[in-house]
């Protein structure tokens, strides 16, 4: 380091000379000494922060596993035991879906008494039932087909002519345009979801009693076997199921056949929802069953088998 000499004048040499002067400097020299040796210090030390830690992205969630039960409807049913499966293998079978097709009355009973996770039904809840803490979801919308036996020359009736049917108050099918034969009235259960939505839409929101001389069924299918079975007969069903079914054909209603299409676009009149239920906040593992069925996979699967779905 070149050190610089700097001439001073007389007096500023008189006060170096001086005693309590020279001390003053002495003061003045160590300090800015220590100034200058704090700064050689502090500089070397690095102000940068230290890199965070590697991002390792977000945990990957548990997969599902456990039991669970779904219980109601009939007509409901064999698409959720379906469902059921699919959901079941996608959690590679560490799940165990179980659906019992008792009807939508006692899947509901079943949901407010909490002996089941969740519950199936073929129509909406009434206003006590949403009371009681029921949650619905609805899935689909189905159509109620008015079926008869495929031999019957017959492929359409107005609203009035099969309430005047199953009121008993046509009892041949000459009097509606068909062959002469006794019609045979068949209908389903009380409790049931699809007599529900049949009785509400056709029998004049339930104020029209079905003629006793009717034959009660207790399921869909059972519904769909002995129409088939009798030539006389008539029945009604979920489309769904009837669609692809041997021995029965589905009437059209006011001159509109039963189709996803006149369905969706409510031009054919017979039709209702297709609802999974709670008693308030689903479990974990029923709330992830719902959400398959209200997901691409459930809703495409319930579109391929002539149910209109919600989403999509």
């Amino acid at each position: 380091m070149e050190v610089i000499f700097i001439p001073l004048d007389r007096h500023l040499a008189d006060k170096v000379n001086n005693p309590m002067f020279s001390k003053k400097l002495m003061v003045v020299l160590l300090t800015l000494a220590i100034i200058g040796m704090s700064s050689l210090v502090f500089g070397c030390t690095s102000t940068t922060s230290p890199s965070p830690a590697p991002v390792t992205g977000s945990a990957t969630p548990a997969p599902l596993s456990g039991s669970l039960t779904v219980t109601g409807s009939t007509s409901v049913g064999p698409y959720a035991e379906e469902l059921a499966l699919m959901f079941d293998a996608k959690n590679n079978n560490q799940t165990n879906t179980q659906v019992s097709q008792v009807g939508s009355g006692p899947g509901i009973t079943a949901t407010i008494q909490g002996t089941t996770d969740v519950g199936m039904s073929s129509r909406s809840l009434t206003a006590n039932e949403t009371a009681q803490g029921l949650i619905a979801y609805p899935i689909c919308t189905d159509g109620i087909a008015v079926i008869v036996n495929s031999a019957n020359p017959l492929s359409n009736l107005t609203a009035q002519q099969i309430e005047d049917i199953y009121a008993g108050n046509v009892t041949n099918w000459n009097a509606v345009g068909g062959s002469s034969g006794q019609i045979v009235v068949v209908q389903r259960e009380s409790g049931s979801g699809t007599q529900d939505g049949f009785n509400t839409l056709v029998m004049s929101n339930k104020k029209v009693n079905v003629t006793t001389s009717a034959i009660t069924q207790t399921s869909t299918g059972a519904v769909m076997t002995y129409v088939a079975g009798n030539p006389n007969a008539i029945g009604y069903a979920s489309f769904g199921d009837v669609a692809g079914q041997s021995g029965i054909k589905a009437l059209s209603v006011n001159g509109v056949a039963p189709s996803a299409s006149t369905i969706k676009d409510k031009s054919y009149i017979l039709q209702r929802p297709f609802i999974l239920l709670t008693k308030g906040t689903p479990t974990p593992l029923a709330q992830a069953f719902i959400n398959y069925v209200l997901g691409s996979e459930g809703q495409s699967y319930l579109a391929q088998h002539n149910e209109v779905p919600v989403n999509g």
